[in-house]
């Protein structure tokens, strides 16, 4: 059952004009993403900077108070196509202080001007600079698809990572699993389908475990890991048959249902009042491992 506070999203959602529609301007949507997260309350953070990660942009935050680690790199989500650290701002600043930890939030560069592997490159040359330049045991935090490049660049780098929380992550190009019939609300399947065109530089791509993880055999390399899916959401099989996999394979992890939840909700606290419980979910996931 859809809980009150998501009805009202889901006409938002049905007013935009779907991805999917010819000539849909990306640079606009973009844009528009940008001028709405800037209205955003934001949470005052001790330090906040952008530093060039190896040729990455990205932006580093400290709560006050801190010492030398851990780091937290944070990968947004957008279908691989939207938002950047400007519209993951706000949240990030959550982020930070609810754990008490530095974050990194990685502008890995996005599709259709760069397509696989670009973003999820990005995001390990960033890693590879936080761990090194910070000094810093490392933990990973993605959202949608930042979980799956977050998960990839675990399994490309076992070892690199002391946790890894993955928040709705998008896992399956084949739409495959029984969600996207029964739980697509809000996100039309159509528009999943959309962002793996644009992500994927060719056919082939779509079955290589680096933008498909629940392809790899690498899966039994993570750290412990937290997996959290939304009732309503098309993502929601394919993110826990990712947990059932994890714990097959011997892996720690843990695995949670938002009842009444939409895709996109973690984002959104002054809409959706289960974000914050998420928020303090996470953060104490990623706390219990430093």
């Amino acid at each position: 059952m859809l809980f009150p506070e998501s009805r009202p999203a889901l006409a938002t959602y049905a007013a935009q004009t779907p991805v999917w529609s010819e000539g849909y301007d990306v640079a606009a949507a973009r844009a528009d993403a940008r001028r709405v997260a800037a209205q955003e309350p934001r949470e005052e953070v001790a330090q906040v900077a952008d530093v060039d990660a190896d040729g990455v942009p990205a932006r580093l935050y400290a709560p006050a108070g801190v010492p030398g680690h851990p780091v937290v790199v944070h990968v947004h989500g957008g279908g691989f196509v939207f938002n950047d650290v400007d519209v993951h701002d706000a949240s990030v600043r959550r982020l930070v202080n609810r754990t008490g930890l530095r974050v990194l939030s990685v502008d890995y560069r996005r599709p259709p001007e760069h397509r696989f592997p670009a973003a999820v490159d990005d995001v390990g040359t960033a890693a590879a600079w936080a761990a090194r330049e910070l000094d810093a045991p490392l933990l990973a935090h993605g959202d949608s698809a930042g979980g799956n490049l977050a998960l990839v660049d675990a399994l490309r780098h076992p070892g690199r990572y002391d946790a890894v929380a993955l928040v709705y992550p998008f896992l399956d190009p084949t739409a495959s699993f029984d969600s996207y019939r029964t739980a697509a609300d809000g996100f039309d399947p159509r528009e999943a389908a959309w962002y793996w065109e644009q992500y994927a530089s060719r056919p082939e791509d779509l079955t290589h475990p680096d933008l498909a993880p629940l392809l790899s055999d690498r899966l039994g390399t993570l750290p412990p890991t937290l997996v959290v899916t939304a009732e309503h959401d098309p993502l929601r099989d394919e993110g826990e048959e990712l947990a059932r996999r994890l714990a097959r394979a011997g892996v720690e992890v843990t695995a949670t249902r938002y009842l009444g939840q939409l895709h996109g909700f973690w984002r959104h606290p002054q809409v959706f009042p289960s974000a914050e419980p998420l928020m303090r979910q996470v953060a104490g996931f990623l706390r219990l491992h430093t």
